[in-house]
């Protein structure tokens, strides 16, 4: 019996999120995403060159 009522909740707790549709501040929206471009700016990113992996080649073993 009380597997049954507990489907039943979560049934209906999933209806309500299916369902559900707020209010979208989209001018929120823009200012997150604003602020994340210039996040991404800021990285520097260090990428090798294929002139590093040549090391490889001259050592001796």
């Amino acid at each position: 019996m009380g597997r049954g009522r507990q489907k039943a909740k979560q049934t209906k707790v999933a209806r309500r999120l299916k369902y559900y549709s707020p209010e979208t501040d989209y001018r929120a929206l823009e200012r997150e995403l604003a602020s994340q471009d210039r996040n991404r700016d800021t990285y520097d990113y260090d990428i090798p060159s294929a002139e590093d992996d040549d090391d490889w080649g001259t050592r001796s073993g």
